[in-house]
């Protein structure tokens, strides 16, 4: 058991003093008291003849559910345990499952004289019933409890959780309070998190998704990147360096016209120029599966598809220009002799080391088949070529069978037809609903798309599936903050104001009475805090993320607005902010840092560099608690006193370089809405970067 550093039971835990004894609960209405007892499976299935099924209002379509209707599948809750501990703050754990589902959940109660009527959820399609020690300590810190089960698509074993969560809290809290509820998500989970506000009433008050994808999201956000990939691979260094602080800002110069036009089209669709300083992440080099993780789902949805790309009109495959030409070179079909079968101690193949591999310098997303000598086929398999090696390394999963014909003599084929393919996906996906203009591009003056589109849209498709059949309707049933990131390239900024427009266009003019957005800048799309190549131009935005779901709860419960959307502008799908935090609002601070003066200098190597900023909060935010100086560029922030907490904070230092090089030093401000410097929540952080070239003396 974790967090069990001083668990134990209790009678209220377990009157028949064991935990053997499971308790089965039907979902009950908002305040009604739980029933609990060897008696209980008869009151259950009495109660259900009383109470309607959840159902959807449209056939196929996502089912609506509010406090007094049964889930047809999610109707019967088990208490698996209930422990109090210690860890990470004291609090209640309760553990259970929806009965003949799989699906289980866990809550999370602080004592009652901290907890104030309130919980928060998190959902993820990828996540355990286990919510992390920061999303409990958060929590009860907020004065709310914690909901979380292990995910799934949709929003209705979700719905469940938190209807008998209330139930649960009554009576442990002794209370006929009304509580509240908050639902949060992000990537994968702001999906889910959209479709519960919009396909729910009365479950949750309020909903806070963040880096929010949209149904034309999945897969094309990946694939105009891995496209990206085969054409700018070379020329990325350049673009990074260009819109570096203190770069030329132009990340066109020096490319061909195919590989500005590549450019372009990524930039189009969404992916911003500023993260390209992070190209590696950008063209998926550091990724496992290099971007091309849908390829498989593809090949099942449209398994024609491939076959049309290269032998159809209308596709990169044969289409007579550069970029086709490049697609083409960049196709393999190469057979090389197996020389050596590498196995482990067990006798298991693990590797093969070839004879030959091809010459394209991209190889990933390659489809293998062994061959014995005499040409007979024996299977596929999967594993990654080094091709400087002459190695593939297999995958664990391989079929036992194909593995023990693997020998040397024998042949390896190797094709990456389907994966070159997949990356122009996105030229054949022209969303036919409105709004997209990030599509544009690939439109004529027709409004017809330019190219071959494909019978079956397949970001809708998982769009709806991960939302629990929602459409991204905009018809939100309780307060929204949308919290999304500058730097996004899975989740291209401008989607979020594709939402804020659905939500506008079915609330009306007065849409900001229930509806904000929040832009951060220099953070991207992973929750984590930044570390390693990324510490030092990213900031963990958590704390945007809390101060969101206590601002959201005010709202609800108080009446208190929070502060303004983040106004921007949006230019050929690129967004931006003022410059200014009186005119950007949202809750960040705003870092203006120079170094003499500018955001760009040349020194001898030796010459003392003096750097000043000013940090301001939009008014009614809090106050700045911490500045922290990087002067090296590398992540490794030092914290600087520069006097009381304010709105308004102005610094100086001076540092010296002694050695000659390339430094993009940061400097990175918190704000805490209290102004204060010790708590670990609700801390917000924005960064200010310049460029310091050091030559020799």
């Amino acid at each position: 058991m974790t967090r069990n550093e001083q668990a134990h039971e209790t009678p209220e835990s377990s009157p028949s003093g064991t935990l053997s004894r499971r308790w089965f609960v039907r979902n009950a209405a908002v305040g009604t008291a739980v029933v609990l007892g060897p008696s209980l499976t008869t009151v259950a299935n009495a109660s259900a003849a009383s109470r309607p099924q959840c159902t959807a209002p449209v056939a196929g379509g996502p089912v609506w559910v509010t406090p007094d209707c049964d889930d047809p599948v999610y109707n019967q809750a088990v208490i698996d345990s209930e422990t109090d501990l210690t860890s990470p703050v004291p609090h209640r754990r309760v553990s259970g499952h929806f009965e003949g589902t799989g699906k289980k959940f866990t809550l999370y109660l602080p004592p009652k004289k901290q907890w104030q009527g309130r919980f928060f959820q998190k959902v993820y399609p990828l996540q355990d019933e286990n919510a992390t020690d920061g999303a409990i300590a958060f929590g009860a810190s907020a004065g709310a409890y914690t909901v979380q089960t292990n995910g799934g698509v949709g929003y209705r074993v979700e719905a469940a959780a938190a209807k008998f969560s209330r139930t649960y809290a009554a009576r442990y809290y002794s209370s006929s309070r009304r509580i509240h509820g908050y639902i949060y998500g992000g990537s994968g989970g702001s999906y889910q998190t959209i479709g519960a506000i919009e396909n729910t009433e009365g479950v949750w008050d309020g909903a806070v998704p963040f880096v929010p994808g949209v149904p034309s999201s999945i897969p094309n956000n990946f694939t105009v990147r891995a496209l990206a990939r085969l054409v700018l691979r070379d020329k990325a260094p350049r673009i990074a360096d260009a819109v570096r602080p203190g770069g030329s800002g132009d990340p066109y110069t020096g490319l061909d016209q195919v590989e500005q036009d590549m450019l372009r089209e990524a930039t189009l669709l969404g992916v911003p120029l500023r993260a390209w300083e992070d190209y590696a992440y950008v063209l998926g080099l550091s990724a496992p599966d290099g971007l091309l993780g849908f390829v498989s789902l593809l090949r099942t949805v449209d398994p024609t598809y491939a076959d049309d790309f290269w032998s159809k009109p209308g596709y990169l495959g044969t289409e007579q220009s550069g970029l086709g030409d490049l697609i083409r070179a960049a196709r393999i079909d190469h057979t090389a002799t197996i020389g050596q079968v590498i196995r482990d101690a067990q006798n298991r193949p693990t590797g093969l080391v070839l004879d030959s591999v091809p010459s394209q310098p991209d190889t990933t997303g390659l489809d293998l088949t062994a061959y014995q000598a005499d040409g007979t086929k024996i299977g596929t398999l999967s594993g990654a070529l080094d091709a400087a090696t002459h190695t593939v390394t297999l995958d664990s999963g391989n079929a036992a069978d194909t593995l023990d014909a693997l020998a040397a003599g024998g042949k390896l084929a190797m094709d990456n037809r389907w994966s070159i393919a997949f990356r122009a996906y996105h030229r054949h996906q022209v969303p036919t609903r409105p709004g997209f203009y990030a599509w544009d591009q690939y439109r004529g003056p027709d409004g017809r798309p330019l190219y071959p589109q494909r019978a079956l849209q397949v970001g809708p498709m998982l769009s709806a599936s991960t939302s629990g059949g929602g459409t991204h309707t905009g018809k939100i049933n309780g307060k929204v903050i949308v919290v999304a990131n500058l730097l996004d390239t899975d989740a291209f900024p401008w989607q979020a104001d594709w939402y804020r427009t659905q939500v506008k266009q079915a609330l009306g003019a007065g849409y900001q009475d229930t509806f904000r957005l929040w832009l951060n800048d220099n953070a991207d799309h992973l929750e984590e805090p930044p570390t390693g190549t990324r510490a030092p131009r990213l900031v963990d935005y958590n704390g945007m993320l809390q101060q969101a779901l206590r601002d959201v709860s005010a709202w609800v419960e108080k009446g208190v607005a929070p502060a303004q959307s983040t106004p921007y502008t949006v230019h050929d799908s690129q967004m931006a902010v003022p410059t200014s935090a009186s005119r950007r609002h949202g809750i960040q601070p705003v870092v203006d840092l120079t170094a003499e003066g500018r955001d760009r200098i040349e020194v001898p190597a030796g010459t003392p560099v003096t750097f000043t900023a000013r940090i301001q909060l939009p008014p009614g935010t809090g106050r700045i608690v911490s500045t922290e100086w990087d002067f090296d560029g590398t992540g490794d922030f030092t914290a600087r006193p520069f006097g009381p907490c304010r709105q308004t904070v102005e610094v100086r230092a001076t540092f010296t370089y002694g050695t000659p090089g390339t430094y993009l030093p940061s400097l990175r401000a918190t704000a805490q809405r209290d102004g204060d410097p010790d708590t670990p929540f609700t801390r917000v952080p924005n960064l200010g970067r310049v460029r310091v070239v050091v030559r020799q003396k």
